[in-house]
């Protein structure tokens, strides 16, 4: 991991602001919204908006999509994006053999992060490494598409998506099997997708080691990191669209909007016969969680790019441009714990019901001000 040289400023120069704009958006809930939720449940009372923001940002048990669902997948979709950009000056100027060897090192090098993140090997025996997680789909995702990028054209990449989506709801529909305790009704709506009656959970339980964030199984395990290459697979789709110089920037975010729009559509019809489902990464929630990472990717580069607002997304640029950086030090600086010691105690119990809320807010606050601090100094820490 090292910190910025004049080749990468230059390449940060380069990119599209947009990308970083919403990255960094997205990095924003990932590092504050367990805090913003707990604080609005708190001051919600009868608020209808309130009630429904609180909803919006907390994950759905098994079933369904809020917009919390949406945070993971929108940056599995802007490693896509991303890599559309860095992939096509790499193999220019170090060729396609020295192209591949970056993509494995950045994979291994964010898989070890995973390990760290979770623990590393200190927590072997209590409670056990965590294998698999955020980053790891990352490093996965990551690896997989750029290797598709480089190696195949358009029309092999669009065959490649639709084999993945296909073949995943194929065999979670025809192959039945249960994790052994987990004896679900098959009266029961959608029982072949629920928790531990399917082949996802189940190749977890039986072949996953170390720590299984659910105990039997993990949301981000063995058989549900493919249909997660798709939503890959997507974000390069959007990222050879902004590339192209043959497309004008209005009938670009015309594409991203409407295939967007279709995406969901889609995506929620689907879910009538292959539910959509964080946890498993059906097919149905790829395609609704890359239709509303294709409009949101629109609506900011409509936004920051081709109209050139970029004042208001100044904090999320700062974010985006550091967003691993971000990600780990939440993982190492307990922001939460500064925040109580700034404006916890007695300031906290004097605001009742909104203390929480400041809390979550200053804590935010100095997260963001750290990737602030770098970016006005121009380190950006990659891997």
């Amino acid at each position: 991991m090292t910190t910025d040289s004049t080749e990468t400023v230059a390449a940060q120069v380069d990119r599209m602001v947009s990308v970083d704009a919403l990255r960094g958006f997205d990095m924003f809930w990932i590092i504050g919204a367990e805090g913003l939720v707990e604080g609005l449940n708190k001051i919600s009372g009868d608020n209808v908006i309130l009630k429904f923001l609180a909803t919006q940002l907390r994950h759905v048990a098994w079933e369904g999509f809020h917009f919390e669902d949406l945070i993971f997948p929108l940056f599995v979709f802007l490693v896509g994006v991303s890599i559309v950009f860095s992939m096509g000056r790499i193999v220019e100027r170090e060729g396609k053999v020295n192209a591949h060897k970056r993509i494995v090192r950045r994979g291994i090098k964010l898989y070890l992060l995973n390990l760290f993140y979770y623990g590393g090997f200190a927590r072997y025996y209590d409670p056990g490494i965590r294998f698999v997680g955020v980053l790891q789909r990352l490093a996965l995702s990551y690896v997989v598409g750029a290797i598709l990028y480089c190696n195949l054209r358009l029309r092999g990449l669009i065959i490649t998506f639709f084999v993945i989506l296909i073949g995943y709801w194929a065999a979670l529909t025809f192959i039945h099997v249960q994790v052994p305790g987990h004896a679900v009704d098959p009266s029961t709506p959608y029982a072949a997708f629920a928790p531990g009656n399917n082949l996802t959970n189940y190749i977890d339980y039986r072949f996953l080691p170390g720590r299984r964030w659910d105990g039997d199984w993990d949301p981000e395990g063995m058989l549900s990191a493919i249909p997660a290459v798709a939503s890959c697979l997507l974000g390069i789709f959007a990222g050879m669209l902004l590339k192209s110089k043959e497309i004008t920037p209005h009938r670009k975010v015309a594409y991203l909007l409407g295939s967007g729009a279709v995406m969901v559509l889609l995506g929620y019809l689907w879910g009538f016969q292959f539910p959509i489902i964080k946890k498993l990464w059906t097919s149905s929630f790829v395609l609704m969680a890359g239709g509303y990472s294709a409009i949101l990717l629109g609506l900011f580069y409509y936004v920051v790019d081709v109209l050139g607002y970029k004042k208001w997304a100044t904090p999320f640029i700062w974010i985006g441009s550091n967003a691993l950086t971000v990600y780990m030090a939440c993982n190492l600086i307990d922001f939460d714990d500064i925040a109580s010691r700034l404006v916890g105690g007695p300031i906290q119990a004097r605001l009742g019901a909104y203390g929480d809320l400041l809390l979550a807010v200053v804590a935010l606050s100095l997260a963001v001000g750290l990737t602030r601090w770098l970016y006005n100094r121009r380190i950006f820490i990659k891997v």
